[in-house]
């Protein structure tokens, strides 16, 4: 189902709670809503739909990709960058990671970890940003 996009900043400056088996179908409802909005939004966290949990999906080199309770766990490389949001308005200057190692849990809640770079790092971080309640 696509959801409205959440602009309450109180609700998003909340540190999201860790996510269950149970949230799938918000999970679902994230892909959905960021498939339509895909002409002006990269990625999104469970929050920006009105759900304080912590899921993020997100452009992956041209794929789909949802991470339940990510966090980084390495970085480097740091650089200033300027984001957009569907959540808030204009663009803000964020410090972001050319190279972040991230560990997950799949939609099965298996755990991953993986390196990535460039622009698709950068979405993430945004992403990770959200779920813990950091407002950039």
């Amino acid at each position: 189902m696509i959801r409205d996009i959440c602009k309450d900043q109180a609700f998003l400056a909340q540190k999201a709670e860790p996510a269950a088996p149970e949230d799938l179908p918000v999970a679902a409802d994230l892909l959905e809503t960021l498939e339509f909005h895909r002409d002006g939004c990269v990625g999104m966290a469970a929050n920006m739909i009105g759900v304080n949990k912590r899921i993020i999906a997100f452009d992956n080199q041209g794929a789909y990709m949802v991470m339940f309770n990510p966090e980084i766990v390495k970085r480097s490389g740091p650089y200033e960058a300027e984001e957009g949001c569907l959540s808030l308005f204009g663009t803000r200057r964020a410090r972001r990671w050319e190279s972040i190692k991230v560990r997950w849990q799949n939609e099965k809640f298996q755990e991953r970890i993986k390196t990535f770079t460039g622009w698709t790092a950068q979405i993430i971080q945004h992403e990770i940003d959200h779920c813990e309640g950091i407002i950039i």
